[in-house]
């Protein structure tokens, strides 16, 4: 399963991909993952707050409400062990991605300057 992570990550961002080792050592820090054949979200919770660490769709696959549904899933899962709120980043210039959280009910609450490699990461929250 994790090789299919890493080449999955690696159609999906293929700039940055990140590797079977990536994926099990956020397993074992406590991530949670969801995959399919076409996309992916890793997350962490932490008492009554989540994290979404990132969401992955092949590019072929995009704009079919893949990221949206697993978005669902993971906030439906998170509302039945009483997570109360969820946050994440996402870059500044990640215009699809902001639209995507946005739609999603999410919104901004502060901005990490230069987190990316320079580009300003913003964050957000959705209270659930």
């Amino acid at each position: 399963m994790l090789n299919d992570l890493e080449n999955l990550h690696r159609a999906c961002f293929p700039d940055k991909p990140w590797s079977a080792q990536d994926f099990a050592d956020l397993k074992k820090s406590g991530c949670d993952i969801i995959a399919s054949q076409n996309g992916f979200i890793v997350w962490r919770t932490v008492v009554d707050e989540a994290e979404i660490i990132t969401i992955g769709v092949r590019p072929e696959a995009r704009k079919n409400g893949i990221a949206t549904a697993m978005l669902t899933l993971v906030e439906n899962d998170l509302k039945k062990r009483g997570v109360k709120k969820i946050f994440l980043e996402v870059a500044e210039n990640n215009v699809p991605a902001k639209k995507l959280y946005e739609q999603n009910g999410f919104t901004q609450i502060n901005i990490r300057p230069k987190y990316y490699d320079g580009v300003d990461a913003i964050l957000m929250e959705k209270n659930l």
